[in-house]
């Protein structure tokens, strides 16, 4: 069979068999996130093409090279979303999100688009998990954000990874900075890359970023920033390390971070895992205090961060820590004919009511032939009805680890499962903790 066409290169499709371990890692995410008090947003896909050029900064490689760009059928240039911080800020501005309790946490899982060359831990689609702080230009923001992320690392069993932290100051005291670059860059105008020529005179921190190795060498013996910061900035960026010494969390000053996107001020950090090889940063981000103000907001400062949630599971792999498999199933009722496979069906709807997991033919299988897909589907209980089950109006469940077979009424057969799995569970017999529901749960659905 020749297929038609094939996924576009640097995306992924995600199988049945990895859906459930994800759903586990984003409703994670949410929920530390959610217990600093970050609430869900979601924006879309696309927006104007502007935002991105003023809020990005047009000297980055993402607005340069990378964005997917198109104009609509009305002629408006609109942009896949290549990170999420841009909507999030725009949404902010547009529901008059500053007009409620500041700070106003957010945080988000959605999926971002890039044109790169795709390679390990870098795809040209690819998810993104981010949180969002607005009204706070304390110090102890920082931290918190900061926190948020080596939460999540704790929480997931992840090592061996180094938070790198840097200030790149505010647009007063980067001036200086700026002018030590461009004097130092000046002198190797003849080896920089077309790119970086062009941001010498725009933006020469850009050229800190660039992933040109002769760039990269060159960039290495440059001024450092934390040399040219205001005693505001370096006062600010003394408070955050006194966060973090607080709060017990380790980092290492890294004077080269500068980010890619231009909307960074102060505080920017990354957490970087060797794990992964070159792709190393699991998760990046700072402040970005002028922002809102350059979106046409009033002024307000802000912090977030942003980590690829596909970065984080190579990280995980490689370091042997497993999510959690989806849920298989609870139950398999078998039927023998047309006139049990009613039955069966009822049976499975009365069951999947109180979040039972229950399966039935639908096919048109014979007994042995359901028997080996309850098998392949991991069923832990199987129930065969037939004619004699209806007419006696039982039947037996078995227990597909241990064996043990238990009879049944048919009436209130979902109460006489629950009750089974109960004593199962009280006995040593059954785990219940591998059935979809608590024992709590199969407690308050009995009378």
């Amino acid at each position: 069979m020749a297929l038609l066409t094939k996924a576009v290169k640097g995306t992924q499709d995600m199988l049945p068999c990895d859906t459930g371990r994800h759903r586990f890692l984003e409703n994670t995410l949410l929920e530390i996130a959610g217990s600093f008090g970050f609430k869900e947003i979601r924006t879309p896909v696309f927006e104007h093409t502007e935002l991105f050029q003023r809020g990005v900064g047009e000297t980055t490689d993402v607005v340069q090279k990378e964005m997917y760009t198109f104009d609509d059928k009305g002629g408006r240039s609109i942009t896949l979303r290549p990170e999420g911080t841009a909507g999030a800020v725009r949404a902010f501005l547009e529901h008059g999100l500053f007009n409620e309790a500041l700070p106003q946490k957010l945080c988000y899982v959605l999926n971002c688009y890039r044109y790169e060359k795709p390679q390990a831990g870098r795809w040209r689609e690819f998810q993104q998990f981010g949180v969002e702080m607005f009204g706070s230009a304390s110090p102890a923001a920082d931290a918190e954000v900061i926190s948020v992320a080596n939460e999540i690392f704790t929480f997931l069993g992840v090592k061996d990874l180094e938070l790198q932290l840097n200030s790149i100051g505010c647009p007063e005291c980067r001036k200086n900075y700026h002018a030590a670059l461009k004097e130092y860059f000046e002198g190797f105008k003849g080896e920089l890359c077309g790119t970086c020529l062009e941001r010498l005179d725009k933006n020469p921190m850009r050229i800190l970023d660039c992933k040109s190795p002769v760039c990269s060498k060159i960039a290495a013996d440059s001024p450092v920033i934390t040399d040219y910061l205001c005693d505001e900035c370096r006062e600010h960026f003394e408070g955050v390390q006194k966060y973090l010494d607080a709060m017990g969390i380790s980092y290492k000053i890294n004077p080269r971070i500068v980010r890619g996107l231009d909307y960074y001020t102060r505080t920017v950090f990354e957490f970087v895992s060797t794990a992964i090889g070159s792709q190393g940063t699991v998760c990046g981000g700072g402040r970005y205090d002028g922002l809102v103000e350059e979106l046409g907001g009033p002024k307000t400062p802000a912090l977030g961060f942003g980590m690829g949630t596909g970065r984080l599971k190579m990280v995980m792999a490689a370091q042997g820590i497993e999510l959690p498999e989806d849920s298989k199933c609870d139950i398999y009722i078998a039927p023998m004919d047309a006139e049990a496979a009613f039955k069966a069906m009822a049976l499975a709807t009365d069951l999947r009511s109180s979040g039972i997991h229950a399966e039935t033919d639908v096919v048109g299988r014979s007994l042995k032939a359901q028997m080996k897909y309850a098998d392949k589907i991991g069923a832990k209980y199987t129930a065969v009805i037939g004619s004699d089950e209806l007419k006696d109006n039982k039947t037996k469940v078995k227990n597909m680890e241990t064996g043990v077979s238990t009879e049944l009424s048919l009436d209130n057969f979902e109460d006489n499962f629950l009750r089974l799995t109960i004593n199962e569970a009280a006995s040593g017999i059954a785990d219940d903790s591998d059935l979809n529901v608590s024992l709590t749960d199969l407690l308050g659905n009995i009378d």
